[in-house]
């Protein structure tokens, strides 16, 4: 199990990198004429200037322009005089710079005070890019700043930790999905899944960079594959499992069509674990199983699970095998036979509850209401209304530029190419989404000497599994 590569640290400034927290409110204070409270706190810390103008406006009838104006020059005066940078913040930057870790500043302060701000910090050059309030139509709690960031560094925000230090600027970091490490500084900030809250006044002494690689999500690699009998009309199908397994570095397989003995072969030869269900489904798992989910008895159609400890964490993952009879867009009546299809997946959601993080992968037999705007096809719909987003079109939502057919690299036209194979989930979050299939495979009746021994395409999901929540 590997973490997501630390790919970039960006940092908020006021009171995260520097003490002017403290500088701004003695600055609102003055324009408000009055000391503030901790009731304006909401109002003061980690907003841009424009917000706590409209508010002091709002109370004192004053223009929110004038304000404003007033509002910068009394804070970039006070910059000027007395901003320091806070404990660590020096220290840190150099080591990320020494280990080759990208950094970026992002703040909801004007850029005329960031530029002020950043000479105290040895100057601009210390970071890649710098995205301020004048540079984006939202700033915090909007995520739009740090997916200016992200954008600009060439970054995927999952791998990035966004050091923040107020409940403002953790939101807007956490809505653009970056792990988030806070500091704070004038006001509490509460821990919540994902994010690391640092107890104290020490700011960011002690903070490393493998403390912050510690605190990125790790990587759970999930694959459907429909086996084909097993895997049996091909040559040496079992080795060429294995090889397709090794190569796309799942962690996980939910297997329909395991002739009974499949999963149990394959979790041996990798020294993985599984569980085995019926004469056809299977799951198997780098990762130990720690309960098996479902009906023990179940048919050559329906449904089986099995709990897997990841971390610290449990994840269920269900595999399911569909009614292949009738294929909706065969019939005179497309939805007909989809009662069949549709008892058997409410069966499977029946036994699998409300359970999250949970994925349901499988060969559903049936298209996706997603991919056909015109067809309501009730047995991905019904996956959707129990909480269950499709992993492939999350990653690729364009149905027409990137279709994502799964069925099938072996039986061309005049047979409908369609996607029919799907690894869902409920309460993790997509990274990436693909099919995959080896080489060229020759077409039925051709097929024994294919490098790939299925008759579907393989649908291989990575998610980022949050490391939690600490107050350290």
């Amino acid at each position: 199990m590997t973490r997501l590569p630390l790919q970039a640290v960006l940092f908020d400034m006021d009171g995260t990198l520097v003490d002017t927290e403290r500088l701004w409110w003695e600055a609102v204070e003055r324009v408000a004429g009055r000391p503030l409270t901790e009731a304006d706190r909401p109002d003061v810390l980690g907003r841009p200037v424009e917000h706590t103008a409209a508010w002091l406006a709002a109370a004192g009838g004053s223009l929110v322009g004038d304000l404003a104006d007033t509002l910068h020059r009394e804070f970039a005066d006070r910059v000027r005089t007395g901003v320091v940078p806070r404990p660590g913040a020096l220290d840190l930057l150099d080591a990320l710079a020494r280990e080759g870790v990208p950094t970026a500043l992002v703040t909801a302060s004007p850029r005329a005070v960031a530029e002020v701000v950043l000479e105290t910090l040895g100057g601009a050059s210390r970071f890649a890019v710098s995205v301020t309030a004048d540079d984006t139509e939202h700033t915090k709690p909007a995520p739009d700043p740090y997916l200016a960031a992200c954008r600009t560094l060439g970054v995927d925000p999952a791998s990035c930790v966004a050091v923040e230090d107020t409940e403002t600027g953790v939101r807007s970091a956490e809505a653009a999905g970056c792990a988030v490490l806070a500091v704070p500084s004038l006001a509490p900030v509460e821990p919540a899944p994902g994010r690391t809250v640092l107890s104290g006044a020490e700011g960011l002494e002690g903070v490393t960079v493998p403390r912050l690689r510690a605190l990125l999500p790790y990587r759970l690699r999930v694959m459907t594959w429909n086996l084909w009998y097993g895997g049996t009309k091909v040559h040496d199908h079992r080795a060429k499992q294995l090889k397709v397994i090794a190569e796309t570095g799942a962690d996980v397989v939910g297997l329909q069509e395991t002739y009974g003995t499949a999963a149990e072969e394959l979790a041996e030869a990798l020294g993985w674990h599984h569980h085995s269900a019926g004469p056809n489904l299977g799951v198997i798992s780098r990762f130990p199983v720690t309960a098996v989910l479902g009906d023990p008895d179940v048919g050559f159609y329906g449904a089986a699970g099995a709990r897997i400890a990841v971390e610290g964490e449990e994840v269920d993952i269900w595999t399911a095998h569909l009614d292949s009879e009738h294929y909706g867009p065969y019939a005179s009546e497309p939805l007909a036979h989809e009662e069949v299809r549709l008892g058997q997946l409410r069966e499977a959601l029946r036994r699998i509850g409300d359970t999250a993080p949970a994925v349901l992968v499988g060969d559903f037999n049936c298209p996706s209401h997603l991919d056909w705007p015109d067809v309501e096809w009730p047995v991905t719909k019904a996956a959707e209304e129990a909480g269950f987003r499709d992993s492939y079109r999350e990653a690729h939502p364009d149905a027409v530029r990137e279709p994502g057919h799964t069925w099938s690299p072996v039986h061309p036209d005049p047979e409908p190419q369609d996607r029919i194979d799907f690894v869902l989930h409920r309460g993790l979050r997509v990274l990436d989404s693909r099919t995959y299939v080896t080489g060229t495979p020759r077409t039925w009746p051709d097929v024994e000497d294919n490098d790939w021994p299925s008759d579907h395409a393989a649908v291989i999901t990575t998610f980022s599994l949050g490391s939690g929540s600490a107050t350290v």
